[in-house]
């Protein structure tokens, strides 16, 4: 993906090129490298920086130096005639006719190319999104059934953050040609990162049958069919993507630690072992990957070897910025296991600061929607139960991550009439679709939109969402669960459109839960509040803000479940629990450490075992370095289990 360069740094970068260009030619070779390596550290993965550093190794007749950047320049940007143009000269004298023939071939390609899809590449390589759309719509207005350029077209889209546009411009370009593989591929991942899951699936599924023995399109596949909770399904296709032998250690590492997650999910704990230990063997030591895929089974306990090259790995200055912060997380949770809770703690901290500086939270923004939600539902209308989508009953678990709610939904899932999914993300999609979405904090922005709708839209709304979610409904039973923690956010959506649904509250002490999250490294850009004490600990407020007005506005609507209640009686809690659900009292939910399912969650192992009150005080060994969460939760801190 390129990283947009804005008009002014795009200014001031292209003018230090000029000056190391203009440099080169007055002969100043010196000075010409030294500016490049000024620019270099502000911008990178500049490629053009690369390719006037080769020119400038030829012109001081340094032909390894020179291919060393040319190479860097088209790894870069695949969209530069005049470094493959060079790099053919260059390996050509070296006597390597191999390579030279590889670079003569991609300059044919490009020469083939019209110019302005070489240009509109090239720009968008480096950053210059706005520039790059601009060149390909002035072409597209001449030629719009070019479909190479309708894919660029749509990639820009992506990296501009129009993901819906590119949806679009890619099923036009389909349209035209069905069979534009490497175009169906990309609306695939377009879709995928849109978590229109279903819809990936299915195009991912006209690519591998067009495509069998493709390697991409089984792999595109396969991450379609975790997406949709399908995990046993992929084991098999690993297993056979590893068998048929791995272009690179790296590619072996990757589906070594997927089938690792897949394992995991499925309870075949031993077998994910063997293969996160597996992946590390394959890349070695710095994959933070792996290890922290065995830190976060929870249950697994590293050997004082494991920890030193753990640590080893993580001292090399060489080691990529993902797996350092993977590496942090998995140090941590093995030095809290090993009782030093001072060196977990330093891991802890380090790991969150990397996370915090890479996704941002806007604390005010969260507070400002809480406002907004206020003012907009004063009260909730839903639609009369003859109005209601029919179908399912959906039961909503919401609350702050690591609050118990996993233990919640086993429990429910335990039941016979009940059927476990995962944590589905269709009523924030919907939410988004009615209300919009403040970018700042991935909030809604209008909420009264969805107090404007007519009963009928409201029944399409719910109808909607039931008929988005069938596909991770596979045992038609009565009422099914929706796990997903932030759908607190949007109970206005769900009262009105979902009359039926049945909303569960799980609650844990304030500095246990938020502890707890500090030390889990979540998915990418997911739960970007958890990284910071302070934020956490305003995040927790702002919570229990919105929950005391839904309970104002909902009476009787959301039963809220304290995870430490739960812990002290657990019959008397699931009892409480199935009656608000409307199901009576069944005793496999009390065996819920019995029941075999995929579970997604962190806590997957732990809910696999009968409950216990042993997690409930963990975080007062850290409370020496907890200050800044106490005082962000402020009269919080005291609530239960604190």
């Amino acid at each position: 993906m390129a990283a947009r360069v804005s008009a002014p740094d795009a200014a001031t970068r292209d003018a230090v090129l000029a000056e190391a260009q203009a440099l080169r030619r007055a002969g100043r070779l010196v000075e010409a490298l030294a500016t490049l390596a000024r620019l270099e550290k502000a911008w990178p993965r500049f490629s053009r920086l690369h390719q006037e550093r080769g020119q400038c190794q030829i012109a001081l007749r340094n032909a390894p130096a020179a291919i060393a950047a040319l190479e860097r320049a088209v790894a870069l940007n695949p969209t530069l005639p005049a470094s493959w143009h060079m790099l053919a000269q260059l390996h050509a004298h070296a006597g390597d006719s191999a390579r030279a023939g590889q670079a003569r071939q991609r300059l044919a390609v490009l020469e083939h190319w019209p110019p302005a899809l070489v240009m509109a590449g090239s720009l968008h390589a480096d950053g210059d999104l706005g520039p790059a759309e601009q060149v390909l719509r002035d072409y597209l207005a001449q030629d719009g059934a070019n479909v190479g350029a309708l894919r660029l077209l749509a990639r820009i889209c992506v990296d501009d953050g129009r993901s819906a546009e590119a949806v679009t411009v890619l099923r036009h370009a389909l349209a035209q040609a069905p069979d534009y593989h490497a175009a169906r591929q990309d609306l695939a991942t377009v879709l995928l990162d849109r978590q229109e899951h279903a819809q990936a699936r299915a195009e991912a599924a006209t690519l591998l049958a067009a495509q069998p023995a493709d390697r991409a399109a089984r792999k595109l596949h396969a991450a379609a069919c975790v997406a949709l909770g399908d995990h046993e399904a992929v084991i098999d296709p690993y297993t056979q993507l590893l068998a048929e032998g791995t272009a690179s250690p790296t590619e072996a590492a990757e589906l070594l630690a997927w089938r690792a997650n897949a394992l995991k999910i499925c309870g075949r704990t031993e077998e994910a072992i063997a293969d996160y230990r597996a992946a590390i063997a394959a890349r070695g030591d710095g994959y933070g990957v792996a290890w922290f895929g065995l830190a976060n089974l929870k249950t697994y306990r590293f050997t004082v070897t494991e920890v030193a090259r753990m640590e080893a790995a993580a001292a090399d200055p060489a080691l990529a910025g993902q797996d350092r912060i993977y590496l942090a997380f998995a140090l941590g949770k093995a030095f809290e296991d090993r009782g030093t809770p001072d060196t977990a703690w330093n891991w802890y901290a380090r790991g969150n600061a990397l996370e915090h500086r890479r996704h941002g939270w806007s604390a005010d923004a969260a507070d400002a929607a809480v406002e907004r939600m206020r003012v907009a539902f004063t009260q909730v209308l839903p639609l009369s139960a003859a109005e209601a989508p029919g179908e399912a009953t959906p039961i909503f678990i919401v609350g702050l991550p690591r609050s118990g709610s996993t233990l919640v939904e086993q429990i429910l899932a335990s039941h016979p009439e009940v059927e476990g999914t995962q944590e589905l993300t269709e009523i924030g999609r919907l939410s988004a679709e009615v209300c919009g979405s403040d970018p700042a904090c991935d909030l809604p922005l209008a909420p009264q939109a969805l107090a404007r709708l007519d009963p009928c839209e409201l029944r399409m709304l719910g109808q909607r969402y039931l008929e988005d979610t069938r596909v991770y409904r596979r045992l038609g039973r009565a009422c099914f669960i929706d796990k997903m923690p932030a759908n607190f956010w949007h109970l206005g959506l769900i009262a009105h459109a979902l009359p039926q649904a049945r909303i569960i509250d799980v609650r844990r002490g304030a500095m246990a839960c938020c502890f707890s999250n500090f030390k889990q490294l979540f998915g990418p850009a997911h739960n970007r509040f958890a990284y910071d004490l302070a934020t956490l600990g305003r995040y927790y407020r702002t919570y229990k803000a919105m929950m005391a007005h839904w309970q104002r506005v909902l009476p009787g609507r959301v039963l809220r479940m304290d995870h430490e209640a739960l812990v002290a009686d657990l019959e008397g809690s699931v009892r409480r629990l199935l009656a608000h659900c409307g199901l009576a009292f069944d005793p496999a939910c009390l065996r819920f450490h019995e029941t075999r399912r995929p579970v997604r969650t962190p806590s997957s192992e732990q809910v696999r075992r009968p409950i216990d009150a042993a997690g409930l005080d963990q975080w007062r060994a850290f409370a020496p370095w907890l200050d800044p969460l106490r005082d962000a939760l402020g009269t919080a801190r005291d609530d239960p289990g604190s």
